[in-house]
């Protein structure tokens, strides 16, 4: 059997290392083996190109052709230009572009916040799925927001925020929907995924002044990681990172 090599992938951030542990689990927990993964959303590749240097066949589904183009010249100087393969479209549409049952790892990353319909693309993505397959969704976290614009005076939008049924101020926002954990978890549960994980991610990273993160980064690194999974700070990370799985 074709064994990956260790995922290297970017070097851990206060903002991305949550994430990333939870995937390098989940790629440890297949003994070696080369995976299919949907990234929807993926852009210039953060995630895609880094999984396909270790040897993971992905699948980057996003609505810019910009961004793909960039993709394509970024997987061509990491010579993994064979295992990546860009697709325009977006969420929406995601069920007709991807084969169902076909991948063991889907990325879902700041996209339930900005498609119609939530729900749908959450659908697609367990019918994508192979059954034991594994989904990773980022979504934008409402009390981070609340708290944000409070502190920084804006407190009618904060009250907005609050209030809103969906976690947005309308039309001039730039997000149509916020989550909290429960909110999240139910729209997976309803899709028929099981979800195994929830984490904060960026507990504390926007809110640390400049000088303190870069004076040490490793002891906020290590702060955000132990604080991820923990009640509070968890629900008030700016994002939230939701850990489910198609039943097999």
């Amino acid at each position: 059997m074709e064994q990956t090599r260790a995922l290297a992938g970017p070097e851990l951030t206060p903002r991305t290392a949550v994430v990333w542990t939870v995937l390098r689990a989940e790629l440890d927990r297949h003994g070696g083996r080369p995976l299919t993964v949907l990234d929807i959303g993926g852009g210039t590749g953060g995630f895609a190109v880094p999984l396909a240097a270790a040897g993971h066949r992905v699948t980057v589904v996003d609505a810019s052709p910009d961004a793909l183009a960039a993709l394509t010249r970024r997987a061509a100087e990491a010579a993994v230009g064979d295992r990546i393969r860009a697709v325009q479209g977006d969420g929406d549409a995601l069920a007709g572009l991807v084969e169902p049952g076909s991948v063991d790892l889907v990325l879902c990353h700041a996209v339930l916040e900005v498609v119609d319909d939530p729900a749908t693309v959450l659908a697609a993505i367990a019918t994508a799925l192979r059954p034991g397959g594994a989904a990773s969704v980022l979504v934008a976290g409402r009390a981070a927001a609340v708290l944000t614009r409070a502190m920084n005076g804006h407190l009618s939008t904060a009250a907005s925020l609050a209030a809103a049924p969906e976690g947005s101020t309308g039309a001039r926002d730039t997000l149509r929907r916020r989550y909290d954990a429960d909110t999240a978890a139910t729209l997976l549960t309803a899709a028929g995924l099981t979800v195994e994980e929830i984490h904060g991610v960026r507990v504390l990273a926007d809110l640390v002044p400049a000088v303190v993160a870069d004076g040490d980064p490793g002891a906020l690194l290590e702060l955000e990681l132990a604080l991820a999974s923990r009640i509070p700070y968890r629900d008030l990370a700016a994002q939230l990172h939701l850990f489910a799985r198609r039943p097999a």
